[in-house]
């Protein structure tokens, strides 16, 4: 049988980012700007309405898919560069005050702790629950101190387990929303993929999930024994 070999060294997405898709209706908008090998797409569904934007940056990702959240909408992203777990999160805080966040990530950075507890202070957040991987108390010592100072059982519950999922859910006063990346919180210049669902029957499902979480740590089970955080809306 014979083989092949694929040069991907020299290959290059340069020219292709401006060809018409094949049998695809969809509006297809692009920026004006120049092509570059950090990218990022979002893709915004609702009602069989398809719009697909680029951005180049996290703060193009926060224009391009803007503040305006619908009901029933869902943006499917894919990203790379700087574009990370908390973004998203960015993006909901942006467009309205959270009255409650759950956040399931493996790991997470001290900025990003300190990034949460600015929210906090500022009222960005009123009530967050925080979920980690079984690694993070003894691989960052530093960042879990730091988390277990800013998130009293008043604030909420930090929860150890075999976690590696990233779900970011919560409320504001305008919408309920779910998100699901395969980004952790911190940073990295990987390409990952993120789909935000505006809705409450996606937080619900997440939240009772969670909910029925005991944590390895037995200093956060105080929240685990029928003294989770109240966070019910209708």
């Amino acid at each position: 049988m014979g083989s092949f070999e694929i040069d991907f060294k020299n290959f290059s997405f340069e020219g292709l980012e401006n060809k018409e898709p094949i049998n695809e209706e969809p509006e297809i908008i692009e920026e004006n700007k120049p092509v570059k090998t950090r990218r990022t797409v979002a893709l915004k569904q609702r009602q069989k309405k398809t719009i697909y934007r680029r951005a180049f940056s996290e703060i193009s990702l926060l224009d391009a898919i803007g503040s305006d959240f619908k009901n029933g909408e869902i943006y499917n992203c894919i990203t790379a560069g700087d574009v990370d777990g908390l973004s998203y999160l960015k993006l909901m805080i942006r467009a309205q005050d959270l009255d409650y966040v759950l956040l399931s990530t493996w790991v997470m950075g001290s900025d990003d702790v300190l990034q949460i507890e600015e929210w906090l202070n500022d009222g960005k957040i009123k009530k967050i629950d925080i979920y980690v991987g079984e690694i993070f108390p003894k691989s960052y010592k530093v960042e879990y101190a730091e988390l277990k100072r800013i998130i009293t059982p008043e604030i909420g519950r930090i929860a150890v387990f075999l976690n590696h999922s990233k779900i970011i859910a919560g409320y504001g006063k305008k919408f309920h929303f779910g998100i699901q990346t395969s980004a952790n919180i911190n940073t990295n210049p990987r390409c990952e993929n993120g789909s935000i669902t505006i809705n409450k029957e996606i937080f619900d499902f997440y939240k009772s999930y969670f909910d029925g979480i005991i944590s390895f740590d037995k200093e956060n089970k105080i929240n685990d024994q029928g003294k989770k955080t109240d966070t019910n809306r209708d």
